[in-house]
Order: structure tokens, then sequence, then C-alpha cells
């Protein structure tokens, strides 16, 4: 029952209106003030219009403005305050803390900017948000002792225009490092240096789509940002269903597409490795005159199984190979690579070329010293046994805390996708109701295009421990109120857990 007096003020025929997000008491139902009062501001805050950090007007204030009692605008602050929305600072009033990006309801989200940006720029108190590497690792020390090693050595010409194929020394460390760590033989004539696989992604569509071929087959699941890029590329792209075995690839045969975008040594989001007669078949249409773009999704991070052969190294005059730091170092310093088939260079380097007339210089020679030195072997070997930790501080709290879920691809990667098979609740109101609660995440849903289970999609490399179990916890406290139900007035959202039946089961891919 509401504590506040809801009719308060009813008999006054004076305006009941507030200039802030003007706010009309009118408009609210009979009896449900305190509710619509409280939707409203929810409603400001999900599209920004009150963005985290801004100030809600004092409760006396806004009660006077509105022509209703303190007490009705007291308790719709504090609904938003049980959802962890705004927090009450004493004598700095009542602040917007977090922000819900826009998943509820919303399984294929717009292409347009998409919610990944979007929720990548809501603060919150754990971000277990895939395909983060832990940025606190960043070889600060090696990077400063690299970059002035490089410097002292440049001539001043050197700071002139570069090649848009990349800087040679950078290729040649590339084509070293993808032969020690990926068993694919190269020349650095065969390599384009990128701007990270997205921009990789970009230029084959261009090139693509000049040579004729306007629809690609994707995974699904799969990346959503993948799909977005190539489709902002103005390719059509045709989901093919991905299952234990890797990529359907009759499937693929039957959708009628000229090329293919996966991920074969571990798929995103499913962990699972294309097996041995998927990869024949494959192959064996690529021979025929398909086209394989293989993003090799942090393939360098492997803990329970023995490394995975690239497709590149098999079929090299029909597989475009795109790879990159951003998982191993930082996504911030943009740098990637592109190995194509000698058909597609020229056209590859001119889109290069016209797309940004090369990356910056100083950094590719800076990245070509770490790996040529060593330096960025001795790096993965340090990062590799943090997240692999983190990895079994998560399968753990999964386990204890998320009983009856079901785990794929702990073997290797950044990420564990959670699935909850046979449960009737919506993942995006999951995803939402655990980031009202501090906790970023991906619902797995987002990076499907056909319908499935609901799931999860949940990093652990860019947290510690401690978070990952807190941030399991939180998930766990966020399922239980979606699977109750929205929560009835003066409900705690921090209910006692439930435990169901069954452990949780794990798919190590």
């Amino acid at each position: 029952m509401s504590r506040s007096n809801e009719g308060a003020y009813q008999g006054s025929k004076s305006p009941s209106g507030s200039d802030f997000l003007q706010l009309d008491v009118g408009q609210a139902p009979p009896g449900g003030r305190t509710e619509w009062l409280a939707g409203r501001l929810r409603a400001a805050i999900a599209d920004g219009t009150l963005p985290v950090g801004s100030r809600l007007p004092a409760s006396r204030v806004l009660a006077a403005e509105l022509r209703v009692s303190r007490g009705l605008v007291t308790e719709a602050y504090q609904r938003l305050a049980e959802t962890g929305q705004v927090s009450g600072r004493g004598r700095g009033g009542t602040v917007v803390v977090a922000a819900p990006p826009p998943v509820a309801g919303a399984s294929r989200p717009p292409d347009r900017g998409g919610p990944v940006d979007a929720l990548r720029a809501v603060p919150c108190r754990i971000d277990l948000s895939p395909g983060v590497p832990d940025l606190t690792a960043f070889p600060r020390t090696a990077w400063l002792q690299a970059e002035r090693r490089v410097l002292a050595q440049l001539t001043p010409a050197d700071f002139g225009y570069g090649n848009p194929q990349g800087a040679p020394a950078l290729r040649e460390a590339v084509v070293g490092w993808l032969a020690r760590n990926r068993g694919i033989r190269a020349d650095p004539d065969e390599v384009v240096v990128v701007a990270g696989v997205a921009q990789a992604l970009a230029l084959l569509a261009h090139v693509l789509r000049e040579e004729g071929v306007h629809r690609i087959a994707v995974e699904d699941p799969g990346s959503l940002g993948a799909r977005q890029q190539l489709e902002y590329g103005r390719l059509e792209t045709v989901p093919v269903r991905v299952d234990e075995a890797g990529l359907d690839v009759a499937a693929l045969r039957a959708s009628g597409a000229g090329a293919v975008l996966l991920t074969p040594a571990h798929q995103f989001p499913t962990g699972v490795v294309l097996d041995g007669e998927r990869r024949r078949d494959l192959l064996g249409w690529a021979a025929a005159g398909g086209l394989v773009i293989e993003d090799d999704y942090d393939a360098e991070h492997r803990y329970d199984r023995a490394p995975v052969p690239a497709l590149r190294a098999l079929l090299p005059e029909a597989v475009c190979y795109a790879g990159s730091v951003s998982k191993l170092l930082a996504p911030a310093l943009r740098l990637g690579w592109l190995l194509v088939p000698p058909r597609l260079r020229d056209a590859v380097t001119a889109a290069k070329r016209y797309a940004d007339l090369g990356n910056p210089v100083l950094a590719q020679l800076v990245l070509a010293r770490l790996m040529d030195s060593g330096e960025l072997e001795r790096h993965l070997r340090f990062v590799r046994r943090r997240h692999r930790r983190r990895r079994d501080a998560m399968l753990r709290a999964v386990a204890e805390l998320l009983p009856g879920a079901r785990v794929h691809g702990a073997a290797a990667g950044l990420h564990l996708m959670v699935t909850f098979d046979g449960a009737g609740f919506d993942d995006t109101a999951l995803a939402s109701a655990a980031l009202a609660l501090g906790v970023k995440t991906h619902p797995l849903s987002w990076h499907r295009v056909r319908p499935g289970p609901p799931g999860l999609i949940l990093g652990y490399a860019a947290g510690s421990a401690g978070e990952i179990e807190e941030g399991i916890a939180t998930l766990a406290t966020a399922l239980e109120g979606v699977l109750d139900g929205p929560p009835e007035t003066g409900r705690k959202v921090f209910p006692e857990r439930r435990q169901p039946p069954g452990g949780s089961r794990v798919v190590r891919g």
C-alpha cells in the first residue's frame, strides 16, 4: 500500500504542472500518481533527457509545483533509488547514477548506432560486457620504452605520409607473429594494416560490392557489431545457423551467398570450434568460388584446449584473414591487419588509401618493436594466466548462484555464454534489470537473428575475481526479479534468493 497521500490537493482547481520535464499531474490516472511520476522519471533517464549525473528537484520543490504531497514525490524517488537509477546524496540532492540501455522488448535493436555503443557509455559498478580485455594490464612500461627507441631512430622523412598499406616494419612483424602463433605463412606484401577488424570489414564490404557480391552469410548467433558493419557497407546479411560443430555449411550452400564471415577458432558468442568435417566442407565451398572472411576472434586466449589452425593457413587464395590487438592490448589502439587473396589486394589497398591514407605510423612502429622483441608474447603469457583465473572465478560463481544455467565456450576467449534452456523470460529484460542494479552485460538475443533460448554473454577479463562474484550475485538477484514479475508497491528489489533444483552445466567449447 502506498505510503504517500495520493488524494492530497485533488480538490484544487489550480494548475498542477511543472516546467521540470513538462510534468502535468492531471495526466496521472486516479490513485496512480506515484507510479505515474516514477514512470515519467524512468522514461526520462532511459532516453537521456535526465543523463547520468543530473540532479532531480528537491522533493518539496517538485511537490509544490505539482500541488501534490511531498510524500508522493519522496516515494517516487525512493522507487528509483531501490532500482539503482538514482541516489540520495544528502545536501547534494537526488542524483541520477545509472541509466538502462534501450533493451527492453528490443530483441533486434536498430542498426544506427546500436545498443552496444549506447551501453558502453553508461556508467556502472561492474562491467561484465564481452570483448574487453584487462585494460589495467596494458604494458605501459614496455610500450613507452619501445616508443622512445622508435623515436630515437626516426628521420624527419619518417614523419611524412606513410604507405597506406601499412608501415613495412609492422607488416613484416605481423607476418612473423602469425607464423609463430597461428601457423600462417604469408608475405609482407599480403598484409594491409587496418584500424581494427571493424575497418577490415568495412573495406571488404566496399570491395565485395564492387566485385558484384551483394549477399554475405553470417553466423547466427554471431556478432551484432560485425553484422551491423557489413549492413552499413550495404551488404545483405544472411543468417546461417551455428550448432555444436560450428557453422552449418550445408545451410551456407543453400543460402546462395557468395561470401561468409565466421569466427572458426572460437565462435562468437557460443565459443564452439568449427570441427574437422565442417572445415573440409567449408574449404570445398570456398575452392568452388566462395570467399571466406576469417575473423580470428581472441584466438590467442585459450586455456583448456590445443590451438586451432587458422583457415587462412589451409586455403590462402580463398580466405581473407582479419586480426587485431584489441583483445590482446587495448581496443583504443585501433591496430589490426587484413590478409587478402592476390586478386583482391590492390582493391583493398585502394579502399584503405581513400578511407584514411593509412594508420598513424608511430603506433605501427611501436607495435612492430613489441612483436619483434618478444614483449608481446610475454604480455600474452601474463594476461592468459590472469584471464584464466578470472574465468575460473566466473565458472564457480555461475555454478553456485545461477543453478540450472548452461555455460558455453569456457575453454578459450574472454567471455562465457550462459543460456537458460526451457525458461520463458526475455533476456533483454534480464540485462536491463541487471543494469538497473549496476551490472552491465549483453543479452544473447542482441546477437541472434532467429529466436532462441534466453541467455547472457558475460565478459570476465576486465574485472577482478571479487567483482566477478559480486556481478554474478547481482545477476541472480535480477533474474529472481524477472522470474517473479514486476515488484509490488513498496517491495524490496533485493529479495531472498530461491535456489531452483539442478546445477549449472558447462560446455567447454
